[in-house]
């Protein structure tokens, strides 16, 4: 079944001066402009294209990429504003994306970056955007390990931490006594589930626990000595960011594996660095 606002492989039926058309199946024939088309496409070619409408809401074929497909959540950049229809933001194609007036949680300027949900109007079949995150974040008990490794992005700052969605499911916690460096709103990131609470709320935190963490992360440093001749410049005084960058973890769990390697005479404090004991 071919899905309007996703990638579908779909094969060449006809060329025409205005492009390729392609088998959409029970969509019909699907237009895919001369300016998508690469010069070595034989006919009965498979194709990988996303599916939308254009301004004369006919279904397009395009072998762009958009920021985000239908079903799922991201950030975007607002970029002009229609005080009738609604907000359009940039996605990634010709065609901007409208985010309509009764789908703002508040209003909307230009140039500003909002969360959204994407999804197919069941009335008109077009793509269109929601802020209205409540909605479209499932409400089904979190199905969730302790521990697991989780998709987040981040929603928003309260006084206890960053709300964040969970694999495109569920709304998270990473709570600010968990976090070394302040998250950016519409940051993607990895992180982990700390619990899931009885009520159904979820506990983030961007670091395993225990071995789980610290282990592969002193192998991850010890790669990295080797790497690098041996010395790497950093210690205790380090930046938490210049850490997060190198080693993607917290300066918490940095300075635990450069203590466990220490413990195993593995690695040592040496000038301001740290260095592998031959």
């Amino acid at each position: 079944m071919v899905a309007i606002g996703k990638r579908n492989t779909l094969r060449v039926v006809r060329d025409t001066l205005q492009g390729l058309y392609l088998d959409g199946q029970e969509l019909g024939e699907i237009l895919l402009p001369t300016r998508y088309v690469r010069r070595d496409t034989q006919p009965d070619s498979e194709l990988e294209v996303f599916i939308y409408r254009d301004s004369e809401d006919r279904l397009i074929a395009t072998t762009e990429t958009p920021l985000v497909s239908v079903g799922e959540f991201a950030c975007l950049q607002v970029l002009s504003a229609d005080p009738y229809r609604g907000a359009f933001l940039a996605w990634g194609l010709s065609k901007d994306l409208l985010l309509p007036i009764r789908e703002q949680e508040h209003r909307v300027n230009v140039g500003e970056r909002v969360v959204v949900f994407v999804y197919l109007d069941p009335h008109t079949l077009r793509i269109v955007a929601s802020s209205r995150l409540n909605k479209h974040l499932h409400r089904t008990e979190p199905d969730y390990a302790d521990g697991q490794r989780v998709n987040l992005l981040i929603i928003g700052q309260t006084p206890l931490g960053y709300n964040a969605i969970v694999e495109n499911d569920h709304r998270g916690l990473l709570y600010h006594s968990e976090l070394s460096t302040p998250l950016d709103f519409g940051q993607k990131l990895t992180g982990f589930v700390r619990t899931v609470r009885s009520d159904g709320k979820i506990d983030l935190r961007l670091d395993p626990e225990g071995y789980t963490r610290v282990g592969p992360l002193t192998e991850k440093i010890m790669e990295a000595l080797k790497a690098n001749g041996g010395r790497l410049e950093f210690n205790d005084k380090s930046s938490p960011e210049s850490i997060r960058i190198a080693f993607d973890t917290s300066k918490k769990a940095f300075k635990q594996a450069l203590g466990a390697l220490f413990r195993e005479r593995r690695a040592k404090f040496e000038r301001g660095g740290v260095e592998l004991v031959e």
